[in-house]
């Protein structure tokens, strides 16, 4: 066995051996099916599938290859795959056919630093049901319901890309902080000045 195969990765998992003209034959075949059957209108849904599925896939493919180009990624230390699984598109991709090589709670966390703008904690994920449980933890303080009207779509479109395991986001509200009680300051006379007793003032 030569040394070039015998340091071949193994496809990943999930993984089968594709030929892309053979591919391209079959789904001509399907279409082209569909046409002679004259339903146009299945026909044209068909075709517009196909369509929407290349340029999701083309997408992908771009995204990948820019990635990999980019400066960071070709430094010794840059890490490529760190890049391809921070990438929202790419990493739907890779959870999409079950390649992707984190664990739901890595992803989960993934999904959440993407949308910093919007801090969150994770406070339970239910994988039964696919429900995680958020809390709040902007600083901002304000309790007003336009903050989680803001955080919850954001968070939940995070969570599609990285983690479509979780079906469900609850989102509950930051624990306000307790108000300081108010220190209510009286005007006394100026230091020095002599309080004047019922004596004093019988003098005067």
């Amino acid at each position: 066995m030569s040394g070039a195969a015998a340091t071949t990765a193994a496809p990943p998992r999930g993984a089968a051996t594709v030929n892309a003209e053979q591919a391209g034959l079959r789904v001509e075949e399907v279409l082209d099916r569909l046409a002679a059957s004259g339903d146009r209108e299945v026909a044209m849904a068909a075709e517009e599938l196909v369509r929407v599925l290349m340029d999701f896939y083309g997408a992908g493919l771009a995204r990948i290859v820019g990635l990999l180009d980019a400066p960071a990624a070709k430094a010794p230390a840059g890490a490529p795959l760190a890049g391809l699984l921070g990438d929202e598109l790419v990493s739907s991709l890779l959870v999409l056919h079950d390649l992707h090589p984190e664990d739901t709670a890595t992803r989960i966390a993934r999904a959440l630093d993407s949308v910093r703008n919007h801090p969150v904690e994770i406070v339970d994920f239910d994988e039964a049901n696919g429900t995680l449980r958020l809390r709040s933890s902007g600083g901002g303080g304000c309790g007003c319901p336009s903050t989680g009207a803001a955080v919850q779509p954001a968070v939940e479109d995070a969570l599609a890309c990285y983690a479509p395991e979780v079906t469900k986001v609850e989102l509950e509200s930051a624990a306000r902080s307790p108000e300081p009680a108010l220190l209510q300051i009286t005007t006394g006379p100026p230091t020095g000045t002599p309080v004047r007793g019922p004596a004093s003032a019988k003098a005067l």
